[in-house]
């Protein structure tokens, strides 16, 4: 991919030099080459598929699969060489809600990652014009500052761009983002709603095991709870979902939504809910396989440890995503018979060229007790 990134660079710097008149967003017309760049060359995927670029270390698995709610408000999106650096690659997994959380959701993958990159470049930029900051005496706590500082403007920016736009009605709609960059051997998670982050990793006695790496944000959190009380927003379960926490106005039944962070939904934002993300890091050593990103649809009858068993069992990475969501759907069918089932979405990302050994396999399909 190296005559790639080469070929990118110029693009990159007249982007990266110019701004839009919103804070946060690039020069809509340079986006748009770098963007365009990115899907000639096939390092972009929007839809199920997969990424396996050529000289790079990373393989990407995607499925989404429709609920029975009506459209799928499911979208996702991988990037090889995003940033126009060939070691680095972008996966998000948006999950929209309401009537418009479709249009929300699409909204949001398309904005983020351009507004993310813009947004690192210009941090970078003025870390090193930093006279006081010495870069060489921690870089791996720069590089999260860096990453932490630019996710944080990016939200803002995606968040107000909504409520801003004139034909998305984000007012009564929304969708959770859970993004992840990979930085050669770092990896940076942003997290804002309910879906989730499982990385499959070797356990010292040699089997594999999930760590979840997010938080799901849900109304019932102490720490959520207080902040959305504290506004004047209201958090409670209906009667007939017991156990089901969600996020109400002040007065009267509305909206009634099952997580504590999202973008849009701005009919609430004043009443304690918010777009700010969790960011968090994680070196990536030899004993870490690959990362799950998915929607609370895989979550909601799929453990941490079945989802990275499926994943590590599958024989063809290709069709791991896939594996996983079908999985899930027919969970979904013998768990919560009589609900509708939600949209399922995942992302698989493998972090190395060799897939798992089969004593691995074994070690994962009959965990040590």
């Amino acid at each position: 991919m190296g005559h790639m990134s080469a070929m990118f660079n110029g693009i990159a710097r007249s982007l990266l030099m110019k701004k839009g008149r919103n804070s946060g967003y690039c020069s809509g017309a340079e986006a748009v080459k770098v963007e365009s760049e990115g899907k000639k060359h096939d390092l972009i995927l929007r839809t199920s598929g997969t990424v396996n670029v050529e000289g790079s270390d990373n393989f990407a698995s995607v499925f989404s699969r429709r609920g029975e709610k009506g459209l799928n408000q499911d979208r996702v999106i991988v990037w090889e060489g995003f940033g126009c650096e060939e070691n680095m690659i972008f996966c998000g997994i948006f999950d929209g809600h309401g009537p418009w959380g479709h249009f929300v959701a699409k909204r949001v993958r398309e904005t983020m990652p351009l507004s993310l990159l813009c947004n690192w470049k210009e941090t970078l930029a003025e870390a090193s014009l930093d006279t006081d900051l010495d870069l060489e005496s921690d870089k791996k706590l720069h590089k999260y500052n860096v990453w932490k500082d630019s996710y944080l403007k990016t939200c803002a920016a995606v968040d107000q761009d909504l409520g801003q736009h004139r034909k998305i009605d984000a007012f009564h709609s929304g969708t959770t983002a859970l993004t992840i960059v990979r930085q050669g051997k770092v990896i940076f998670v942003a997290n804002v709603g309910d879906s989730r982050a499982v990385l499959a990793t070797t356990s010292d006695d040699g089997s594999l095991m999930a760590v979840q790496l997010t938080v799901d944000f849900k109304p019932n959190l102490p720490q959520e709870a207080e902040r959305i009380t504290q506004c004047n927003g209201r958090v409670f379960c209906l009667d007939d979902e017991p156990g089901v926490h969600r996020v109400w106005l002040p007065d009267g039944e509305s909206p009634g939504l099952a997580m504590s962070r999202a973008f849009g939904d701005h009919c609430v934002k004043d009443f304690g809910l918010i777009s700010v993300p969790e960011v968090t890091q994680r070196h990536i050593t030899g004993k870490d396989h690959f990362v799950v990103l998915a929607t609370d649809g895989v979550w909601d009858v799929v453990s941490n440890q079945e989802a990275v068993q499926i994943v590590s069992s599958t024989p063809d990475r290709a069709k791991s995503a896939k594996c996983l969501v079908e999985h899930a759907a027919r969970a979904w069918r013998s768990k919560r018979s009589g609900l509708a089932m939600d949209d399922i979405s995942a992302i698989c990302l493998f972090f190395h060229s060799c897939p798992l050994s089969p004593q691995q396999i074994h070690d994962v399909t009959n965990p040590k007790q």
